[in-house]
C-alpha cells in the first residue's frame, strides 16, 4: 500500500543546499496522471464505509467492501459536473475540480435492498471531516444505482491520482501537486 522512506541525518555544510529538496522529491511518487482509470470487474459485496486520510504526498479516500476480495470494479475520472446516475440530477461539489468515483458495488444489501452505507444523496459523506487536507475540499454521496455506487470528490485543482485495489477495499489517492515535491 505504501513505502517507508528513511532519510539519513547529514551534518550542516556536508551536502549542497539543494540536497534537502532532492530528498523530499524522491519521497513523493510521480507519474500517476489525471486520465480516467477503470476496471470492469463487479462484486455483490456492498459498500460498508467510506473514509479518508492525509498522507505526506497525497490525500486518500478508502471505500470498504468486506467480502469483496481484491478485484473490485471502478471508474474514476474528472468531470465538469457530477450528475447522479439514473436521474441525471446535478449534485454540486465544492472545489476547483471534481473527481467522480464509481465503485462497481451497491451501497445496499442485494438480497433485501436495505442500505449498508448511511450516505444520503447530495450530502457530504457521513463521518468524513476534510479539515486540514491539502487536496480534498468536499465529498458528496451521489447514491447507488443498478449495483454501482457513485461519489463526488471535490479537489483543490485537477491533480494526478491513482487507484489501488486491495483486499476488501478500493483506494483513491490524489497527489498534492504535479511535481515530486511535497
Amino acid at each position: 500500500m505504501g513505502a517507508t522512506v528513511g532519510v539519513a541525518a547529514v551534518p550542516a555544510g556536508a551536502a549542497p543546499a539543494s540536497a534537502p529538496q532532492a530528498t523530499r522529491a524522491a519521497a513523493c511518487p510521480t507519474g500517476w496522471g489525471s486520465l480516467a482509470k477503470t476496471d470492469s470487474s463487479a462484486v455483490i459485496a456492498p459498500v460498508k464505509d467510506i473514509r479518508t486520510g492525509r498522507h505526506t504526498c497525497f490525500d486518500r479516500m478508502v471505500v470498504d467492501l468486506p467480502g469483496a476480495g481484491a478485484d473490485v470494479g471502478y471508474s474514476v475520472r474528472y468531470v465538469d459536473r457530477l450528475h447522479q446516475d439514473g436521474s441525471g440530477r446535478h449534485i454540486p461539489v465544492a472545489g476547483g475540480a471534481v473527481l467522480e468515483v464509481r465503485v462497481a458495488a451497491p451501497a445496499y444489501d442485494p438480497e433485501t435492498g436495505a442500505p449498508t452505507y448511511p450516505g444520503r444523496v447530495a450530502r457530504p459523506l457521513p463521518g468524513v471531516d476534510l479539515t486540514g487536507y491539502r487536496t480534498f475540499r468536499d465529498t458528496r454521496f451521489a447514491g447507488s444505482f443498478e449495483g454501482e455506487t457513485q461519489i463526488g470528490l471535490g479537489l483543490r485543482a485537477r491533480l494526478p491520482f491513482r487507484v489501488l485495489q486491495l483486499e476488501d477495499r478500493l483506494i483513491v489517492d490524489v497527489a498534492h501537486s504535479w511535481t515530486a515535491t511535497r
